[in-house]
């Protein structure tokens, strides 16, 4: 069904496009997938994993470094944690954070909580201050489990809520300073004298699958991030989806290498493994020189990506057998078409099935097609709860038909990506479960949309689709700013100069210029290693590439990239200080047509092109 094929080499130029039928058959057999659960349910993801114990036994689940931990073994030591935590107070309903690298710890603690019936809040394990104590009390955790990897963070937190802190050894990453009185240090010895016997599931017995099972953090790229709701149907159908669009077996071998509190790693990756019995291969971190090499030894055959990790990977020296894996397919977002053509022509016919989505969406796609560049299709809209509609970016607004309502994007044009609420007591699919914040989920609801009464979920993300229903990622609505009178999609341009000669990385963003509508174009630029900034060449890659109006104005040679923990580019900090060179040290380089290249900055050439020096940018 979604058998590879040599045209998926070619660019889509060149492809013939699958038949809508085609496309539909796959989507509707993921349709059904998702409905398998109902609200009403008495099923939970604890459920599902002690089913799967029973049914895969001693099959590996967790491979971490030398360990081979079985689908028993880990129900077997969630079941004795457990008992541990609901000695120490835990009931069903309760929150409890969890702050812990990719390890085997992370997933015993995590399905001891869905045993006891309590919500397990996830917290990213770099924050550390006012983002950790917001984080505690956006969840309300009534506990914390602390892998020890992380407590420094936690200790060096001023006005942490009153909380019991439940420390997880880890002997990779032994604490070593002095160990305060409010960390609890006894859970291992507790577990030693734990019952080895299955925890009662008459504690989680009247718990509903459309009841909260995770409270994952978006990941924002400013401010204090929203804590999504996840519930234990949305989590068990994301597994049963996805084992219908990968086709795994027990036989496959997933790639983690994202962090477990992030959703991807969280929910397509934990889901669809423990759905088929397959095996999970974890890593800490993302290490770009033991990538392939876990990808042999461990003979992985799916692995979830993000497009950075693709770039990464592109921009290391090729070396002989690279084709000499059993990777079959990859999942994720963010690679661009150029970056996916490169991948498929170094590392040989791998499925990709890009997709687009949030932790808190209510609607997603996914290319299913192999369909270059595509992030997904909806080959019949009647059959989708998504719709694109016109977006002003100038005004920051929806323009409006003479009824008031919103316009249906034509094939071709930009929007703005919605997904149709659908509250029924019998159906999951379709269902905005929001945030912890009521302000934070009204906030994401747009009302009267098409019709009196209607409600959908507002993503922020620009999407246009073409004449064959292929969808195409553009870029956020924050990113995207307008110059010379010009919409420019901050995407589009770094995919435009992402391969230019000795790139490592490109953060393309808008910043305000005095007297001037709208923002002029900047790039953030980070050379590989012993390679330096050709500005001539890159001014010859613009003009190639690009139209005048989305060309980078300012270019600024960074030392380091500032990536959030799950890759994504910073932009914020970036805007606010904007082409003051006093604001940094990195060199900065200004466009200047009259010696087609790149000069460094200097108040004459500034003025000469006719700019004003940056005096900050107050909008964020």
């Amino acid at each position: 069904m979604n058998d590879f094929n040599n045209a998926t080499l070619l660019s889509s130029a060149e492809r013939a496009v699958v038949p809508r039928e085609q496309t539909q058959a796959i989507l509707d057999l993921r349709a059904a997938a998702s409905a398998r659960i109902k609200p009403a349910d008495r099923y939970t993801l604890a459920d599902r994993l002690e089913e799967q114990a029973q049914r895969h036994g001693e099959r590996p689940f967790i491979i971490y470094g030398e360990q081979r931990l079985s689908f028993a073994l880990i129900n077997a030591r969630a079941d004795r944690l457990a008992h541990v935590l609901y000695a120490r107070g835990l009931r069903p309903g309760d929150v409890c954070a969890l702050a812990m690298e990719n390890r085997p710890e992370f997933f015993c603690c995590w399905f001891a909580l869905a045993k006891l019936g309590v919500v397990a809040g996830f917290v990213n394990t770099q924050v550390s201050g006012r983002p950790l104590v917001h984080a505690l009390q956006a969840i309300d955790a009534k506990a914390m489990l602390v892998g020890e990897e992380v407590l420094g963070n936690v200790l060096a937190t001023q006005g942490l809520p009153p909380l019991p802190l439940w420390l997880v050894a880890d002997a990779e990453q032994p604490w070593t300073g002095a160990m305060p009185s409010q960390v609890d240090t006894g859970l291992a010895q507790a577990l030693a004298t734990a019952p080895a016997m299955p925890f009662p599931r008459d504690v989680r017995a009247d718990l509903r699958a459309e009841s909260p099972c995770l409270l994952i953090f978006t990941s924002g790229t400013t401010g204090l991030p929203k804590a999504a709701r996840y519930s234990h149907m949305r989590w068990m159908s994301t597994g049963d989806i996805m084992e219908i669009t990968l086709q795994t077996t027990a036989h496959d071998v997933f790639y983690c290498c994202l962090p477990l509190y992030h959703g991807a790693a969280a929910t397509s990756v934990t889901s669809t493994a423990l759905k088929t019995g397959a095996a999970i291969v974890v890593r800490r971190k993302f290490s770009v020189r033991e990538f392939w090499n876990d990808v042999r030894k461990h003979h992985v055959s799916v692995f979830q990506y993000i497009g950075e990790i693709c770039r990464y990977l592109l921009n290391q020296p090729e070396v002989a057998g690279e084709r000499d894996h059993g990777l079959r397919c990859m999942l994720g977002a963010g690679l661009t078409r150029e970056s996916w053509q490169n991948w498929l022509r170094r590392f040989g016919p791998i499925q990709v099935f890009e997709g687009w989505g949030s932790t808190e969406s209510n609607t997603n796609v996914v290319n299913v097609d192999n369909y270059l560049g595509a992030c997904g299709r909806v080959p019949y809209w009647e059959k989708s709860n998504l719709r694109l509609v016109r977006y002003d970016v100038e005004t920051d607004s929806h323009p409006r038909d003479e009824n008031g309502f919103y316009q249906l994007c034509e094939a071709g044009e930009v929007g703005e990506a919605l997904g149709f609420i659908i509250n029924h007591p019998d159906i999951g699919g379709g269902r905005f479960e929001g945030y912890t914040s009521a302000e934070a989920t009204a906030s994401k609801i747009r009302r009267n949309v098409f019709s009196q009464g209607d409600a959908y979920w507002s993503s922020g993300d620009l999407l246009r689709f073409d004449k064959d229903g292929y969808l195409y990622f553009i870029d956020r609505i924050g990113d995207t700013f307008r110059w010379k009178s010009e919409n420019v999609s901050t995407l589009e341009v770094a995919a435009a100069l992402g391969d230019f000669e000795g790139l490592e990385l490109i953060n393309i963003y808008g910043v305000q210029v005095p007297g001037q509508e709208g923002r002029a174009g900047m790039a953030a630029v980070l050379m590989q290693p012993g390679r330096s900034f050709d500005p001539q060449a890159f001014y010859a890659l613009t003009e190639t590439r690009l139209p005048r109006y989305a060309a980078p104005v300012f270019v600024r040679v960074s030392a380091a990239a500032d990536l959030t923990s799950t890759f994504k580019l910073r932009k914020v900090d970036l805007q606010r200080q904007g082409y003051a060179p006093a604001a940094f040290s990195d060199p900065l380089f200004i466009r200047d047509d009259s010696s087609r290249s790149y000069v460094p900055y200097s108040a004459q050439v500034l003025e000469r092109i006719g700019l004003a020096a940056f005096v900050g940018d107050t909008s964020q």
